[in-house]
């Protein structure tokens, strides 16, 4: 029986938690000691879009599947959702003591990494510091900050995947059978498959070395078996997230991430999927990667004027302009950021961690540096997208799964979970074989090749123009103060950077050199790093970022939506504001809208919106402005039951439509049209109070006649049940105002199931018979009913194998 040592096995991790909660504590203390929370633009917009389904929920205990306040009607999948995967969110809890959302992200993100460091044989006390590395890496606390909640827990859960992963591979195969399923559980739980795609390419590369190894040294059958146990991990895993998965797949294919059924320019095929455009809006240029080692390389953030310093060259140039109005002007464009993009804040890894990672590169075993150098190459590639179109393009076109996220810029997660895990294992093998005359060059070039690099930056900054595309054309006395401001900012950054890297080589050299008290190594050490990446962070995430909720104006009510709140029906609001359709979340906090913010939108609606009401609006508002308010001729507007459009916060913003077609009505005319294409060409100039349009080639409307006097009227609704009651004296075709979405919505005319047609490109409809009717339309998606039955199963099944597989390591340890 093998006795536990408690100053090496114990006490390291239990200082490990100790560093990694009083860092936490520190680093967020408004929340912790002040009852703040963090200012999160991404999530407002999540609590405006959920709030009705929270409600709902919290009032009724049923589960809200479809959400009716945003962009007329949509799954709730990604929104907000509850699976019956409390096993996972248990484990959760435990290990993340229930720290605050989303402050236990970034706990659980130094717990991972540091597990993972452990488990490839990194002493704990240089784990600690490379987990802080990790954890407060610009990107992580930049998606802290823009309320990137979800990404930022998957991201934190992949090193836990990886580490799970290597112990299986290591000899222990149960604990990393165990270890795995979990790990996917909780990264699964987070629901980000973006990061999910990126965690599978960091997998398969370590898969191909892995699998190289055991040829070369004949061990194919025991891969074998070690990947048989994590194929097993991986679909219980997956399956504590089968019904998320199921529904947002599903869904995918009718958002704007799935295929176009549009045919443009006569084109034979649709395209699939969102284009290049969208896919490649954020993309660095080729020398933007050296933020990570600069973070100031192009000027930090594009939301920092110069112009609010005082002691910027800049403003002394517009203060002693003798043109106030023109100094005004100008100080709108003295954003800091003289790159490419037009939104962005550097992804600083870390002087220290670019240096330790030349180490690495240098000293780990070969297996892991080819695993982890490719990886990071590899993330810096894809984050450069249309500026590498060859490499990015071909991979879009190709690579399954690629082409449904943007925002590129994010694989840059590739290079920082690489760049430290890599540097550790180098530092690692220095202390272990000390600094041979070989050694000691090898060290040596690493500093020479990441210090010396600031070195010559600093001094050569005169090489860069620091002015933006179109910025030439201001006046020379400006752009002359800005590149002076510019320059600043650059070489103060890589002389900052230099700085960072002599003090980790000197500690790092004399450490192994002359031997210097471990405690006081691995103190400084970790203080390094952590103050390297925390004070540019710091730069970004300021007690600006916090607040108490009660200040927060966005979930109060303007005099608009008291006014309007007054209305008791069933109706929608359509906030006419520039950019309001897609930006903005607090229309749907207290109205149902016609539009929302959400990063997947149902394709068919902004089809709609895109090809018909965008112009209908724009022609509205340009009869308006002329006094002339009449609303009966806009048809996407009535059709959608748009009963208010606002334009400001006030009770005189409002404008009522007496127009909208209401919840349901019955139609004169049918015509029928033969593709997709068509169909919308011909909602756009529809009259459409008395006709709809039904694409034949997908949908039979049957044969009826006009009735005038015929009535239907909704009598009971809920997230999941719509109820009406019809009554007429021919067979009739009735439009409801509700968007079609064919997985999941049944119709019943008197509890006898009938096919729900799809009409103006987006609505549903149905064929009535005469006489008095009861309709009824109930969403009951397989995804949800069968898929979450699937979920709750995996998820205690997962609970059962992460402790009968630590129960059966400490069994085997003990033995």
């Amino acid at each position: 029986m093998k006795k536990i040592n408690f100053a090496k096995d114990v006490l390291p991790h239990g200082v490990a938690i100790g560093i990694f909660l009083i860092v936490t504590f520190f680093f967020f203390n408004p929340v912790f000691f002040d009852h703040k929370v963090i200012n999160q633009h991404d999530i407002q917009q999540w609590e405006g879009s959920s709030k009705a389904s929270r409600d709902y929920r919290e009032k009724t205990g049923e589960e809200p599947l479809w959400t009716e306040t945003m962009f007329s009607g949509m799954p709730a999948y990604l929104v907000n959702v509850q699976w019956s995967n409390q096993a996972v969110s248990y484990v959760k809890a435990v290990i993340s003591f229930k720290l605050p959302h989303p402050v236990a992200n970034i706990y659980l993100a130094f717990l991972c990494y540091y597990i993972m460091l452990i488990t490839f044989g990194v002493r704990p006390y240089l784990a600690i510091a490379g987990a802080i590395g990790f954890g407060l890496s610009t990107y992580m606390i930049i998606g802290i900050m823009a309320g990137h909640n979800a990404r930022v827990g998957a991201i934190a859960f992949m090193p836990l995947v990886v580490a799970g992963i290597h112990l299986a591979f290591s000899g222990k195969r149960i604990l990393g059978f165990g270890v795995t399923t979990a790990a996917l559980a909780l990264h699964f739980r987070e629901n980000h498959l973006q990061m999910t795609y990126y965690l599978l390419l960091i997998v398969l590369i370590y898969g191909l070395i892995r699998l190289i190894e055991a040829f070369r040294e004949k061990t194919l059958p025991d891969f074998a078996k070690t990947i048989g146990v994590l194929i097993v991990a991986a679909v219980i895993g997956a399956g504590t997230f089968f019904g998320p998965m199921w529904a947002v797949t599903e869904y995918t294919s009718y958002s704007i991430r799935g295929k176009s059924e549009l045919v443009a320019h006569g084109a034979e095929q649709s395209q699939t999927g969102p284009g290049k455009n969208w896919a490649f809006d954020y993309s660095n240029s080729i020398l933007e990667p050296m933020v990570l080692l600069i973070p100031n390389f192009y000027g930090g953030s594009t939301s920092n004027l110069i112009a609010n310093d005082q002691n910027s060259e800049v403003y002394k140039a517009l203060v002693r302009s003798k043109d106030e109005q023109m100094a005004n002007q100008l100080a709108n464009y003295t954003v800091a950021y003289w790159g490419e993009q037009g939104l962005t804040a550097p992804y600083y890894a870390g002087a220290v961690i670019v240096f330790i990672f030349a180490l690495g590169i240098a000293f780990a075993d070969k297996k892991y540096v080819w695993w982890l150098a490719s990886v990071a190459v590899l993330g810096i590639m894809l984050s450069w997208g249309k500026n590498f179109s060859t490499f990015n393009y071909f991979l879009f076109d190709y690579l399954p799964g690629y082409n449904k996220f943007r925002s590129v810029t994010f694989t840059l997660i590739l290079f920082l979970f690489a760049a430290p895990f890599l540097g550790l294992l180098g530092v690692e093998k220095i202390m272990q074989k000390g600094l041979t005359k070989e050694a000691k060059r090898k060290v040596l070039i690493a500093f020479a090749s990441t210090g010396g690099l600031c070195l010559l930056l600093w001094m050569g900054a005169g090489m860069f123009s620091f002015l933006r595309e179109g910025e030439n054309q201001l006046p020379v006395w400006f752009t002359g103060a800005m590149i002076d401001d510019r320059m600043s900012l650059f070489r103060s950054d890589a002389f900052r950077s230099l700085v960072f890297i002599v003090l980790a080589f000197t500690t790092i050299y004399f450490e192994v050199w002359t031997k210097i008290s471990p405690v006081a190594f691995y103190a400084f050490f970790i203080a390094l790093i952590t103050l390297d990446v925390a004070i540019v962070d710091n730069r970004y995430f300021t007690k600006a970022n916090y607040q108490r909720k009660r200040e927060d104006t966005f979930y109060t009510m303007t005099e608009a939506d008291k006014a309007i709140a007054q209305d008791k029906t069933l109706y929608r609001v359509y906030n006419i504001q520039p950019g309001a359709f897609t930006s903005e979340a607090h229309t749907s906090y207290f109205h149902n809208s016609i539009g929302g913010y959400h990063g997947a939108k149902l394709k068919r609606y902004m089809d709609l919106y895109d090809s018909c009401l965008f112009k209908e609006t724009n022609a509205f508002i340009t009869d308006a402005q002329a006094g002339k308010f009449d609303l009966e001729k806009r048809g996407i507007m009535n059709m959608l039951n748009i009963k208010y459009l606002v334009y400001g916060p006030g009770r005189d913003n409002i404008i009522p439509n007496s127009s909208a077609l209401g919840n349901a009505w019955f139609v004169n005319d049918v015509v029928t049209v033969n593709s997709p294409t068509e169909e919308l060409a011909k909602v756009c100039s529809l009259d459409t109070r008395h006709a709809a349009v039904v694409d034949a080639s997908k949908f039979k409307a049957g044969s009826f006649s006009a009735d005038s006097a015929a009535t239907i009227t909704l009598t009971e609704h809920s997230p999941n049940r719509m109820k009406y009651e019809s009554q007429s004296q021919q067979d009739g075709f009735a439009v409801f105002s509700e968007i079609y979405y064919p997985k999941g919505w049944k119709a019943t005319i008197d509890g006898k199931e009938t096919e729900i047609l799809r009409a103006n490109y987006v609505l549903r409809a149905l064929n009535i018979p005469a006489g008095k009717h009861t309709i009824e339309f109930k969403f009951e998606p397989a995804a949800y009913v069968t898929g979450n039955k699937v979920t709750m199963a995996a998820s205690w099944m997962m609970l059962l194998v992460l402790v009968g597989s630590i129960g059966w390591s400490l069994r085997e340890e003990k033995s």
